[in-house]
């Protein structure tokens, strides 16, 4: 296995990860060591999207860096995008090779670009020269194919970018099936850059596991599986956790704290709901019944529904955290 210290990274959810939940999260669970955030498509701007500009100024959550991605098939835009964060003190921006929706993809933009190495090309040639941060890359093994990566992978040496993460899936796949080990090692023996590992860790066992088939890899980045347990990073990192019954205390304040932020940020806005709804189809995977518990939270609609299901479901469901075989057996729906 790995002896390395893990090196544990926030994956990008869009509408998810946000400027909000980022900030929270970091300063309930203080162990990941990068925050990047979901996507941008061009500079925001004060006039167009205030919100989103102001939030691009934050360098750091609770001392974690923050990393800004850009979804963009333009080297222009993208360099424009490298200049302003740059500007405002950013070292690494983030290239969106991975989003594997339909929408997206079909404009030949994040996983859609994996088949056309020669559009990489280009961007690459065009932005590498002058560009003032640090450019990191994060995908997927292919779009329509696992074979489309070894591609790209002499083009990412070339210019050298400074870290890629792999998600052991295809574009078409979306989150669906198994993940492709066979075809990351493939891409382990071919990379000469830093390889961040992405791709159903939903458990310290998941990671251990994972570590044992690729004992070179020592950084990963976590989705869904930090969304169900937050100490979830925690326990990769060997950290001591206080025990479920705590650790579901811990998680209630978070919640709590989350839900109030974003009712503070968005003036009271009833979507809110919705954005919580979002977070609980993740989180409710921590805890046993889960079908029963997000039931409870998905009828909400009110701000007085909506705080007296979470109480309901913290006083009367029992908090299991990352359990191997409960999000073995769920994992399909995550």
């Amino acid at each position: 296995m790995n002896q390395e210290t893990p090196v544990i990274y926030l994956a990008p959810f869009q509408g998810i990860t946000t400027y909000t939940y980022r900030e929270c999260y970091s300063k309930h669970f203080p162990f990941v060591d990068k925050l990047y955030t979901p996507f941008y498509s061009s500079v925001p701007t004060e006039k167009g999207n205030a919100s989103k500009a102001r939030e691009l100024e934050v360098l750091q959550h609770n001392h974690i860096p923050v990393i800004p991605q850009i979804l963009s098939k333009d080297a222009g835009e993208m360099l424009h995008f490298a200049n302003h964060c740059h500007q405002l003190g950013h070292r690494e921006i983030n290239w969106n090779l991975g989003c594997p929706y339909s929408r997206v993809a079909n404009k030949k933009r994040g996983s859609g670009m994996l088949p056309h190495p020669e559009m990489v090309e280009e961007i690459l040639s065009g932005l590498m020269s002058n560009i003032p941060t640090k450019l990191s890359v994060k995908c997927r093994l292919g779009y329509h194919a696992p074979t489309e990566i070894e591609s790209l992978i002499p083009l990412f040496n070339q210019y050298h970018i400074s870290e890629l993460t792999v998600h052991a899936r295809l574009g078409i796949q979306l989150y669906k099936g198994a993940v492709d080990w066979d075809s990351l090692a493939r891409v382990v023996d071919l990379v000469q850059i830093p390889l961040v590992y992405n791709g159903d860790i939903f458990s310290s066992e998941d990671y251990q596991t994972f570590s044992r088939q690729f004992p070179q890899i020592s950084r990963v980045m976590i989705g869904r599986g930090l969304l169900t347990d937050p100490f979830l990073p925690s326990k990769i990192k060997g950290h001591s956790v206080p025990g479920l019954e705590d650790q579901k205390i811990l998680v209630k304040k978070f919640m709590e704290d989350l839900y109030l932020s974003y009712r503070k940020h968005l003036n009271d806005r009833l979507n809110v709901i919705g954005i919580m709804k979002e977070l609980w189809a993740n989180l409710t995977f921590g805890f046993e019944n889960p079908g029963k518990v997000f039931g409870r939270i998905k009828k909400c609609h009110t701000f007085d529904e909506y705080e007296t299901s979470v109480a309901h479901v913290f006083d009367e469901y029992q908090w299991v955290g990352s359990d191997a075989q409960l999000l073995k057996t769920f994992g399909n729906n995550l």
